[in-house]
Formats: C-alpha cells, sequence, structure tokens
C-alpha cells in the first residue's frame, strides 16, 4: 500500500498478534497470528494511505477491542497521540497490559459517551473499525471531534441504504461526507475508508445515554 514501516515497529507488530494468541481471554475471531499480519495489522495502517491519518497529531478510537486499528496505529507512528476508548473492561485491561511499552497511548475504560461528556470535542481524528452501522458509528465519534476534525470508519461494503443513512446522520451531527477510499491490504480484502469531516457544531443534545445510539439510530 506504500506505507513505509520500521523494521522495528513491525516486530512489535507481530508481537502484538503473538500476545493475542496466548491471551486466555477471547480477544478476537482473529488469534492466528500468521491470519492476523493481514487481517488486523495491514488492515489497521490501510488507514495511513489517508493524509488525515498519516498527518494527525492525535486520534481517538472508539471500541478500540484488542487494538485495531488504534494500538497498531500507535505502534506504527510512535509520534502519535492515541487514545484507545474500550468499554469491557477485561478488554481495557488488556489494551493497558498491550500498550505498557507505548508512552503515546492512553486507555480509557469507558463509553465514548462517557469520554465525550467529560473531555468534550477534543480530538482533530477518531477512528472506529468493525463497530456497527455508520449512523451508529457518527453519532459516537461526532461529539469527541474537535470542528474541522475527521471521523474514518473502516467498513467492507456498505449497501446503499445505509450509505443514504449515514449521510443523513452526518448532516444532524454536523458531519459531512468527505469521501469514499478503497484500500486492498490483502488479497481477499473487500475494505473501503469512509471519511466524515465536522463541519458544524454537534447538537447540545449529543451524547446520548450510553446505548441509545445503536438502539434508537438518530437516521
Amino acid at each position: 500500500m506504500g506505507v513505509p514501516l520500521e523494521s522495528g515497529d513491525a516486530g512489535a507488530l507481530v508481537a502484538l498478534l503473538d500476545r493475542i494468541a496466548l491471551e486466555p481471554q477471547n480477544l478476537t475471531a482473529v488469534s492466528d497470528p500468521v491470519d492476523g499480519v493481514d487481517r488486523h495489522l495491514a488492515d489497521s495502517l490501510s488507514g495511513l494511505v489517508l493524509p488525515v491519518v498519516r498527518d494527525a497529531p492525535g486520534i481517538v478510537d472508539i471500541g478500540s477491542g484488542a487494538g485495531f486499528p488504534g494500538l497498531a496505529l500507535a505502534i506504527a507512528r510512535p509520534g502519535l497521540a492515541v487514545t484507545l476508548v474500550e468499554s469491557e473492561g477485561r478488554k481495557a485491561d488488556w489494551l493497558r497490559r498491550a500498550s505498557a511499552a507505548c508512552h503515546n497511548v492512553r486507555v480509557v475504560a469507558d463509553r465514548s459517551e462517557k469520554l465525550a461528556s467529560d473531555e468534550g470535542a477534543a480530538w482533530p481524528l477518531a477512528t472506529a473499525r468493525a463497530l456497527g452501522p455508520l449512523p451508529a458509528t457518527l453519532e459516537l465519534a461526532a461529539p469527541l471531534l474537535a470542528m474541522g476534525g475527521t471521523v474514518v470508519v473502516w467498513r467492507a461494503d456498505v449497501a446503499p441504504e445505509e450509505e443514504r443513512r449515514g449521510a443523513r446522520a452526518a448532516s444532524i451531527l454536523g458531519l459531512q461526507p468527505a469521501g469514499v477510499t478503497a484500500v486492498r491490504p490483502f488479497r481477499e480484502a473487500r475494505r473501503h475508508l469512509h471519511e466524515f469531516r465536522k463541519v458544524a457544531p454537534t447538537p447540545e443534545r449529543f451524547p446520548r445515554r450510553p446505548g441509545r445510539a445503536a438502539s434508537r439510530p438518530v437516521a
């Protein structure tokens, strides 16, 4: 994909997969490190083809899970300040242990709605991978974004109706669609990076109570 990677950083990324394979809790459906190189590492680093990701001073990664894409991006770009948001306690604990040597990583063991209420629109970039439908993902991201910031959503194929709902949600949340980039991090991949830019303040009624974005979508 033309993304430069230092050999030491590449080694640290592979070591992350080894740690996942040895972890007793089920962090991801892809536990084989060989498959993980494609489906986790290359997929996460595909975001670096976008200048908005490559040049960002800081990222908030929503629903970080096993650390993808947020922890992978933090390892590949040590100068990038990364906040990993994970509400499931066991996974948040894993992220703390896995990122202990990464001085550019902060782990927040809470819902993104709570983080937005506590710290507001503080980030230039939000990332989300396999988090849920576009309207819900955008609702979680918008209150965290500074004006002019961007959310990048990693998705496989998106149905036209979901894309329309995403655009409607964006208009409510102060976001504007800013392009869709097809990437191919590995041979079988069908991956698209959806960009939405914050062009207006997010209404004060957001964030809503935890869980409402998924249970009662804004669009």
